[in-house]
């Protein structure tokens, strides 16, 4: 059951990544480094 909640958690932020990409095509937005000096 371990193992099942690790891969949910892991494709979850696979999910919003992907998401996050497409979003960044879709609209041209290049890369944003986030550093600490940002924060």
């Amino acid at each position: 059951q371990a193992g099942k909640a690790k891969k949910v958690v892991l494709t979850a932020c696979m999910r919003k990544l992907l998401t996050i990409l497409n979003a960044m095509l879709k609209h041209r937005t290049p890369w944003q480094e986030v550093g600490a000096h940002h924060a």
